[in-house]
């Protein structure tokens, strides 16, 4: 047995599914689903359902009046490309040589479990690409990232965008629940939807809990003196206005190693039951042209990530490659509203 046998692209790719299955999604997962199609370009239809119309009434014998068909637009991108190595190098194969010649399988899969973690860090990067790009969609109408001398900028025209009158860390004057009331009716009037999920930080979930008017409105009985709980403010907010908020502070690093969140602060975003749209992966060119030949191992993973091992012989390593082609669609983005909770 040699490096080689084992590290494979299946083996890496078989890791990472079990490891997965244990870890929580991240919450856009559920909104935006994968889908995979064929080469780099993404074409879909962007609308709103828009609310009925009632059918005019006609006289008998006469043509039908024609309907324009209303409120879609198609949209064309061609989705971006990520692709990052990592590798075993000699120094590290002479280590693992000591290991296999022990001939001790649980040391062995020890170690080898230790270096599978290692290179996970490629499919855990590729899977926070994915959510960022679905965030920035959800959270700013607009996906832009710069990197490795690339640049990718794709605007999804999210109409329904808006700022408060008095910034919601005005805790005395602030009136988030009429905000978000308002923020409602705007989505039903204009498109017939009905919002019933929201998500928020941290940061402003707390301006909503320590907000005057809120805790009058549930302390009654004290003129709004007491502490409320996380539930406690959910279910009133669910209560007052059929609304589930979800308060997301997951972070990544960026690629300048920044810590950054998922979701901005001073943003409250709105939207429907049901998904908003697709986290959509191309086939990239590892799948296309690596999988029937020798030359390396690929494996697909997570929908279409593509996972390739490739044996060098000088210096002597395997060089492990993570690539995708991969851009979310948003058919519901008429039917959503970002608020900023900074008064514009």
């Amino acid at each position: 047995m040699t490096i080689f046998d084992l590290m494979q692209s299946t083996e890496l790719v078989a890791y990472w599914e079990e490891l997965v299955q244990d870890e929580a999604p991240y919450p856009c997962e559920e909104l935006f689903p994968d889908d995979k199609k064929r080469g780099l370009s993404l074409k879909w239809i962007k609308g709103s359902k828009g609310l009925p119309v009632v059918l005019k009434t006609s006289a008998f014998d006469v043509h039908a009046i024609p309907r324009p068909r209303i409120g879609f637009e198609k949209l064309t991108s061609e989705m971006p490309y990520f692709k990052e190595s990592t590798y075993i190098d000699e120094e590290l194969r002479q280590e693992l040589n000591m290991v296999l010649e022990t001939g001790n399988q649980a040391y062995i899969d020890s170690v080898m479990n230790k270096i599978f973690d290692d290179e996970t860090r490629l499919l855990r990067g590729a899977k926070a690409s994915r959510e960022r790009m679905r965030m920035m969609a959800l959270t700013t109408g607009v996906v832009s990232m710069t990197a490795n001398g690339q640049a990718f900028t794709f605007d999804y025209g999210v109409t329904h965008k808006g700022s408060v009158e008095t910034s919601w860390d005005d805790y005395a004057n602030a009136d988030p629940i009429e905000d978000i009331r308002k923020a409602k009716e705007t989505i039903q009037d204009e498109t017939g939807a009905v919002v019933t999920r929201a998500m928020c930080d941290g940061k402003t979930w707390r301006n909503i809990r320590n907000n005057e008017k809120i805790k009058k409105a549930i302390f009654v009985l004290t003129n709004g003196a007491g502490a409320i709980s996380d539930a406690k403010l959910r279910s009133y907010i669910l209560d007052e206005l059929e609304l589930d908020v979800v308060v997301n502070d997951k972070r990544y690093k960026d690629e300048n190693d920044n810590v950054v969140k998922f979701m901005p602060g001073d943003t409250f975003v709105m939207f429907p039951d049901g998904e908003l749209g697709k986290t959509w992966f191309g086939t990239t060119p590892a799948e296309s042209d690596l999988m029937s030949g020798s030359v390396a191992n690929v494996s697909i993973t997570d929908t279409g990530v593509a996972v390739t091992t490739i044996q060098k012989a000088d210096p002597v390593q395997v060089e492990t490659v993570v690539s995708m082609i991969c851009l979310p669609s948003f058919e519901a983005a008429d039917q959503v509203y970002i608020l900023e909770t900074v008064a514009g």
